[in-house]
């Protein structure tokens, strides 16, 4: 399989743990080349950026900066385990080029973790997730909310538990067999990844962003990524800037949704770069040209973090529960 080297086990530390068995399938054909960074992106957009808690420390044992621990965040309701193993992952979605740019690293060591599987999966320009279309083309997802005067309001003291769906409850199953902007791939030696997407859209209840997980300590065999731990859940953020411009192209210009801005947002806990927040480049009043997407994930490979609960530290048991609490 292009791209792909059998039997290659992923580095990290050895764990004497019991850890969940996990495998991405190869959807279809060989695997995407690498993407290139087009040289026509130029102008930096940072606004709203802030350093708190991601400043870098320098090491002494290397010539990378260390980061702080980038935040861990709920893995929500839309996450599918068996995604297609490839780096440009647009499929038929319009919206604006964007390419992410991905680099992990140890947060003891800084040193890169090589061959670590990526995944990240976001919703199109106009709020929809695939394998989830009709559940986040309600009130969760994205979609026109509706009209007019509510009939047949219910009295009385609400029973039971909420709803799931895309601002909340557990992991939802699938409900259709797409696809689109969802992927994995690996780490090169120096810790890099990268993806080719589109610039995601905005849904009620939710600020615009991207989920990522990263596992390591498994195995890249030629059926995919096997085994393994789970050592950061996280979502990547935009700034305010690059959301608004977005938001004047079509077919994002087209959405009636209402957008919940970056510092509204309960997931993103304003920390900068640290929180998730991406360094963005694009051409000033040009962004409908593309976006190039930056950032360094400071992870610790002993840990597991699955997103589903709280985190299980060292030693636990890397079991994967069914429960989640955003999109």
């Amino acid at each position: 399989m292009t791209g792909i080297q059998g039997n290659q086990t992923a580095q990290g530390p050895k764990h004497k743990r019991n850890v969940t068995r996990r495998k991405v399938v190869v959807a279809g054909g060989a695997a995407v080349a690498a993407v290139g960074v087009g040289g026509t992106i130029a102008a930096t957009a940072n606004a709203g950026q802030t350093k708190k808690g991601a400043s870098p420390t320098a090491s002494s044992t290397s010539s990378e900066t260390c980061y702080k621990l980038t935040s861990e965040t709920t893995e929500g309701p839309y996450y599918i385990d068996a995604d297609k193993l490839r780096q440009d992952i647009t499929e038929d979605r319009e919206g604006i080029p964007l390419t992410l740019r991905l680099k992990v690293i140890d947060n003891e060591t800084c040193k890169p973790i090589r061959n670590a599987a990526v995944d990240i999966w976001h919703c199109d320009a106009l709020g929809l997730y695939s394998g989830y279309e009709d559940l986040s083309s309600g009130g969760g997802g994205g979609g026109t909310p509706p009209s007019g005067t509510p009939t047949d309001v219910p009295s009385g003291t609400p029973t039971g538990s909420p709803p799931a769906g895309g601002g909340g409850g557990g992991h939802e199953e699938p409900t259709d067999d797409k696809r689109y902007l969802r992927g994995t791939w690996k780490t090169d030696k120096q810790g890099f990844v990268t993806f080719k997407t589109v610039f995601p859209g905005w849904y009620r209840g939710r600020c615009v962003h991207i989920h990522t997980k990263v596992h390591v300590s498994g195995t890249w065999t030629d059926a995919g990524y096997e085994g393994g731990n789970t050592c950061h859940t996280g979502q990547f953020f935009f700034d305010e800037e690059s959301v608004l411009a977005s938001a004047e192209v079509e077919p994002y210009s087209t959405s009636t949704t209402e957008r919940t801005t970056l510092t509204e947002d309960t997931i993103y806990d304003q920390s900068g770069t640290a929180g998730g927040l991406l360094k963005l480049k694009y051409k000033k009043n040009g962004i409908a040209k593309g976006v190039v997407g930056t950032i360094t994930m400071g992870v610790d490979p002993d840990a597991t973090h699955e997103g589903t609960d709280d985190a299980v530290q060292p030693g636990a048991s890397a079991t994967t529960s069914a429960s989640a609490s955003a999109s």
